[in-house]
């Protein structure tokens, strides 16, 4: 029988965790269920315990940090990740479940999205048109067609698990796992799920405008570097545009008089034009260490392979 593990990362949660653990004990009754505390001042911890979760620590502020070391801590065949604030509806976990269980996803997305219930109950206004623009940023940037990029509610494969290098901290630890999935070609599944929000009196943790930013610096920063020649392609055409919109009449002039009396505009279109070269020259080198660490990265995947043969 396949070894299920319920993932629930919890901050100040009193509200809902007790609930949440007990679905997903009647949905998934096998299941071994983790709550990782990460600092709450509130009855999280005791209250989770008391629901039959196995209860941990985690000092580190941020979500990021807890799934950090809940991949590196607990062994399973399938991974079920749920935020603790009870707006996922266990009832649905068998729809995520299966897809890992067949072979046929390394992880399995919960959509909110497509179905609408989302739009109809968050009221953070600001929280859909972030969803929309982080989801339509990666599909532009990844070549993809993902439908809901910030869903907290996910499984995965202990594969997907186990080599997945975690290096959010916070709240973008959602879209640095679908980024991830998308450029070492894990296989993705989405199902369409209900989304419930908040109770009353629960309050989210996400900051629309600072954690937002967050995933929009993260989301370029993953694009430099696992598309690092497209990346500095379009920085040398920026610098080589701007030294050549500086730099064509100072050459006009020259042709026309033998004579540069722009020598400031001169030596600045010179410099743009020799920064456009390296960032060219750098995009080359950086793809081909790229190329490399995806060498190194289907080898761990077949040495995966083979630990698991040997148990």
């Amino acid at each position: 029988m396949a070894k299920i593990a319920v993932l629930i990362p919890c901050y100040n949660e009193e509200l809902t965790v007790e609930k949440v653990v007990k679905d997903f004990r009647k949905y998934l009754p096998m299941a071994s269920i983790y709550v990782y505390d990460n600092n709450s001042t509130d009855r999280t911890y005791e209250l989770a315990q008391n629901a039959g979760a196995i209860v941990r620590k985690e000092p580190r502020q941020g979500k990021g940090n807890v799934v950090k070391s809940m991949f590196r801590d607990i062994d399973a065949d399938v991974y079920i990740m749920v935020d603790g604030d009870d707006t996922y509806p266990a009832s649905e976990v068998e729809k995520l479940v299966e897809p890992v269980l067949n072979g046929s996803a390394d992880m399995v997305i919960g959509d909110r999205l497509t179905n609408g219930t989302y739009f109809e109950e968050n009221k953070r206004g600001f929280h859909g048109f972030g969803n929309n623009l982080v989801k339509g940023l990666i599909n532009l940037l990844f070549n993809s067609d993902v439908k809901d990029i910030m869903t907290g509610y996910r499984a995965y494969s202990k594969k997907f698990v186990k080599l997945m290098p975690v290096m959010s901290e916070g709240f973008q630890i959602e879209t640095e796992m679908t980024i991830f999935s998308l450029v070492y070609g894990m296989k993705i599944v989405e199902v369409p799920i209900t989304y419930q929000d908040r109770p009353e009196g629960s309050e989210s943790k996400l900051n629309t405008f600072r954690d937002g930013f967050k995933v929009l610096v993260t989301l370029f920063d993953l694009f430099k570097d696992y598309r690092p020649f497209i990346f500095f392609t379009l920085v040398s055409l920026v610098f080589l545009i701007l030294g050549l919109a500086i730099g064509i009449p100072v050459v006009l002039e020259f042709m026309s008089t033998n004579f540069i009396t722009k020598v400031p505009s001169a030596v600045l279109a010179a410099s743009l034009c020799i920064i456009s070269i390296f960032s060219f020259m750098i995009g080359i080198v950086l793809d081909a260490i790229k190329n490399q660490t995806r060498l190194m990265f289907e080898l761990k995947v077949n040495q995966f392979y083979q630990n698991e043969k040997r148990r």
